[in-house]
């Protein structure tokens, strides 16, 4: 048993800035269940979106935010984000930050889908999320936080107040560890790794979403999920992103005659919101056409993009043909936990950060290079909260009564990650949605939620979280009977603004009993 002011839970961007903002004042101790180099952010290959130059403007980078998010967005957590997406960036520079210059040491500025001005800042090309993250890093190595790697997190424990009031953690050598602390921060990014085809890390798999699920803590908006359009894709298998940036500068999406498939779709055409480019390629994949990004017209790709040309010389491409084969896969979750300004969750001094929260920064789709300035402007308020809060007397832990049933029969993350895929993936409709809730609620989830983690190995944990989670998506896409941003359902085409514009799916684990198939009816019989 060990004690903190603060413990961090994660390793990405908003991880790493939320830590080295407390750690100013307070003792910091950051747990990863993996590498600290191991995150989405380490292989974020896009850049960075920030209203800097002197054709742009704020007002534009909120107005770009709020029409890829379809205006379900948190307005003040968007003029948030765009208001001190400068300063985090000037902040960033003058303390050694490289970004890519142009000949006259100017800072080169990117263009990507739906953005309406150049505003996209860049390092070493296509391997901006590496050389941020490496940054940080070489700060977090000259700062006073604990780092402790190899170390899951697998419960949130809760004292009797009802408050968080640290973590237990699995070791990878064996043995569980409890971390107590005043205050909690998750900061374990998204569920992409729970899809067949995605872009994140295989890490990323929901993990801290469940944590505070279990815990009490509402989620919000699970329905939303980006899907990223141009996932390098050969013999049914995704070998890693190719950065939108790559059709920022003039590549095109084409069929295999060569046609542009994006002409007539969107006025912005290659560079639409990516839940339109996405369904796009997606219409022509189940036609059984392939779909290629044409790079032939890009000078110098190889120089400009070499993280995307070392994976396609990796995969076997040939670049010399100027053809790259894409399909589109799970890149970022829009929900999550719900927290309020501060980060704050539902459970007190229990709070959320990145890409695992949920603020509505990014309502219904993610606006592209939004993503690691959500982490760097909400990692640093959150930060500063937290180092300047009072200290408090941690209470003692709340006594629960467990479940310990046999998990013999839970499916492995393979079927999951394909029925995701298929039943609440890029299309979806109520047929397919209750299909995967009724599979996922044959497992019996109530227990899921009291489960005695201790007398479970990680891989029974990952599973029960995934299900979890899982879950929550299902339910999550079958309430909202509308087409919005990432959540895209057949057969309810259209946005619906007069239900679901000012609505949100909120769920807590109290309302688990309520939403299982049938449970009302068993309980009138019990009854």
């Amino acid at each position: 048993m060990e004690r903190t002011e603060v413990v961090v839970i994660g390793s990405g961007i908003a991880a790493l800035k939320t830590a080295l903002e407390v750690s100013k004042h307070k003792h910091v101790i950051l747990i990863t269940k993996s590498k600290i180099r191991h995150s989405n952010s380490y292989l974020a290959q896009g850049g960075i979106a920030a209203a800097i130059s002197e054709q742009d403007e704020v007002s534009y980078h909120k107005k770009d935010t709020l029409a890829a998010g379809q205006k379900y967005n948190e307005v003040h957590a968007v003029v948030k984000l765009v208001e001190e997406a400068p300063l985090v960036i000037s902040e960033l520079i003058q303390s050694g930050m490289q970004f890519d210059r142009d000949q006259d040491g100017g800072l080169m500025l990117g263009m990507e889908g739906a953005h309406s001005q150049r505003r996209i800042l860049h390092s070493h090309g296509d391997a901006t999320g590496k050389y941020i993250m490496e940054h940080l890093i070489d700060g977090l190595k000259k700062s006073t936080i604990q780092v402790l790697e190899d170390t899951a997190a697998v419960e949130l424990i809760i004292g009797k107040d009802g408050s968080c009031i640290g973590v237990k953690t699995l070791q990878k050598e064996g043995g569980f560890v409890s971390y107590y602390a005043e205050q909690t921060v998750l900061a374990t990014g998204g569920c992409g790794s729970l899809y067949r085809i995605t872009s994140n890390s295989q890490t990323v798999s929901g993990d801290g979403i469940a944590l505070a699920f279990k815990a009490g803590a509402r989620v919000r908006d699970m329905e939303f999920i980006q899907f990223h359009p141009t996932l390098l894709f050969i013999n049914g298998k995704a070998e890693g992103l190719v950065s939108e940036a790559v059709r920022g500068d003039g590549a095109q999406l084409v069929n295999e005659m060569g046609k542009p498939i994006m002409e007539d779709v969107h006025r912005m055409k290659d560079l639409a919101p990516r839940h339109i480019v996405a369904q796009t390629i997606f219409s022509y994949l189940q036609r059984g056409e392939k779909v290629f990004l044409d790079i032939s017209m890009i000078k110098d790709f190889k120089k400009r993009f070499p993280t995307v040309t070392s994976l396609c010389e990796k995969s076997g491409i040939d670049l010399k043909f100027g053809k790259i084969p894409v399909a589109p896969g799970n890149h970022f979750l829009m929900g999550g936990v719900e927290v309020d300004q501060w980060g704050q969750t539902s459970v007190a001094s229990l709070y959320a950060v990145g890409e695992v929260a949920c603020t509505g920064v990014h309502g219904a789709n993610r606006l592209a290079s939004n993503s690691l300035l959500e982490g760097l402007v909400f990692g640093n308020t959150l930060g500063h909260f937290l180092a300047h809060m009072p200290s408090r007397t941690i209470p003692l832990e709340k006594e629960h009564s467990k479940c310990y049933t046999l998990l013999s029969a839970i499916p492995d993350l393979a079927t999951l990650q394909e029925m995701l895929m298929s039943e609440a993936g890029i299309v979806r409709d109520e047929a397919g949605l209750t299909r995967l809730k009724d599979y996922l609620e044959s497992f019996d989830i109530e227990k899921f939620l009291h489960m005695d983690v201790t007398a479970l190995s990680i891989n029974e944990i990952t599973k029960i979280n995934a299900i979890l989670v899982a879950w929550l998506i299902a339910e999550s896409a079958l309430t909202r009977t509308e087409s919005r941003g990432g959540h895209f359902r057949s057969d309810y085409p259209r946005e619906d603004d007069s239900l679901w514009l000012k609505n949100s799916v909120i769920l807590a684990c109290t309302d688990v009993k309520n939403r299982v198939k049938g449970r009302r009816l068993y309980e009138h019989i019990e009854a």
